[in-house]
């Protein structure tokens, strides 16, 4: 399994707007047949701070994503409300397996 953590810093003026956005990708993503999650978290402490947990059965299904309709507007509705360019950062998901 491949696993990628986004993390997000949102301008606070942009965090509802954020969110909207946001879940509309998740709710494709999920539907992509190479995902195993995707969950959008929310920091309790810094509402700005977000992390995209984004599972797929292969590193192959998740460059895939990166290509679909939803994705691509995402990133380009998101991009001038981050207070800092986002960070993926890639992992082996180990267990569960599948």
């Amino acid at each position: 399994m491949h696993v990628t953590l986004v993390h997000v810093h949102v301008d606070p003026a942009h965090i509802d707007d954020f969110i909207a956005a946001t879940r509309i990708n998740h709710e494709a993503s999920i539907q992509e047949s190479g995902n195993r999650r995707f969950d959008v978290l929310q920091s309790p402490e810094n509402p700005g701070q977000f992390i995209l947990y984004e599972a797929y059965a292969s590193a192959e299904d998740a460059a895939a994503h990166k290509e679909t309709a939803h994705y691509l507007t995402w990133r380009d509705t998101v991009a001038t409300w981050m207070a800092e360019p986002r960070q993926g950062i890639s992992y082996n998901g180990l267990f569960p397996q599948g």
